[in-house]
């Protein structure tokens, strides 16, 4: 006699080809804070701690999935930084991710002139939720 027995399907997602994250932040604590949450994510991460510095590794075309950058930053603040991005149409298929304390209706606004794909801010959002919110953008999942 057959015994019946009920089958559970679990479905499991394995991170084949993990994301490339991009950390633009001119607060090294900061900086190496979000690096090590993604990092210990699973995902690959350069640190940057100037807008030239990202430049310069942005010309050369890498692959990368998403940029986060501060607006507040000497020499060159975000919003610099993003109107270079797309004037040289550099990270073409990457996510542009401002992350900044700056939560003001009129740097939103100036932030989305530059077409970006998400506005965190910093004090609203523990480094967790941070990670939440880029990967929903990457995935294209509403936040």
């Amino acid at each position: 006699m057959r015994r019946k027995t009920k089958r559970r399907i679990i479905n499991v997602t394995y991170m084949t080809d993990p994301y490339t994250i991009f950390l633009v932040d001119d607060d090294k604590f900061l900086l190496d804070m979000y690096a090590l949450k993604f990092r210990k994510a699973g995902y690959t991460v350069s640190s940057f701690r100037s807008g030239d510095e990202l430049l310069s590794v942005l010309r050369e075309r890498p692959k990368v999935d998403a940029v986060l950058l501060d607006v507040v930053m000497p020499v060159m603040d975000g919003f610099q930084i993003l109107e270079v991005i797309r004037k040289e149409n550099l990270a073409m298929n990457a996510k542009l991710i401002v992350l900044s304390n700056q939560g003001q209706d009129s740097d939103i606004e100036q932030a989305k002139k530059f077409a970006i794909d998400g506005y965190i801010i910093k004090a609203a959002v523990i480094p967790s939720e941070v990670l939440k919110k880029t990967m929903d953008i990457i995935d294209n999942i509403s936040v």
